[in-house]
């Protein structure tokens, strides 16, 4: 299950641990020192944990709980916090997802919609293709009317270095379907926005 860092020693693990150790020591530093004599192990399983969205299919996650039901309105999950890696840096950005659909026959669990975010944000990252494969993954599977994902997020990479601008959030959103509607894309964004 993602977010929990229990992480079975394996073969990777172990080579991952001494790659990490050696890029500590190019760094300058001491690895035989108190506080980074666990390092190695801590980020080793760090990175595992942050990247395991590899190893689960979003896909059999909407099929877990895929039901059939005649309701044809507008389904949304909004804000879904996320944290993610950007794959220029591996450096983290982190914000909130909403996801909509309007179900053609099927639902799904809406811990699921949720999940699925989870999935695609635990793998190395852009935020533009991370929208993308929510949209494509919820279209796909479900066959709604229309999938729409607007994804909010801020970048450590341009916080912390670059153009080290503090307060800047990055939006992107993509759509399918009955959101291809302006009047339906502006109804979605209104009900995301507000906060009552």
């Amino acid at each position: 299950m993602l977010g929990k860092e229990i992480i079975a020693e394996t073969p990777e693990l172990e080579e991952l641990k001494g790659h990490i150790k050696r890029i500590l020591t190019l760094m300058g530093e001491d690895t035989n020192r108190e506080g980074l004599l666990k390092t190695p192990e801590r980020v080793a399983k760090a990175m595992m944990t942050l990247t395991g969205g590899y190893d689960i299919d979003p896909r059999e996650v909407l099929n877990s709980a895929k039901f059939k039901e005649d309701y044809s309105q507008m389904v949304i999950v909004k804000d879904i916090d996320f944290y993610s890696l950007c794959e220029h840096h591996l450096l983290p950005f982190f914000g909130k997802a909403h996801v909509a659909y309007i179900p053609n026959g099927h639902i799904t669990g809406l811990s699921k919609i949720a999940r699925v975010v989870d999935i695609y944000s635990h793998r190395l990252q852009v935020q533009e293709r991370m929208t993308s494969q929510i949209k494509e993954c919820i279209q796909e599977t479900l066959n709604p009317l229309g999938v729409m994902v607007v994804v909010e997020a801020k970048h450590m990479c341009m916080q912390m270095r670059g153009v080290e601008k503090q307060n800047s959030i990055t939006t992107t959103s993509d759509f399918t379907g009955a959101f291809n509607q302006a009047k339906t894309r502006e109804e979605f964004m209104n009900l995301i926005r507000n906060k009552d």
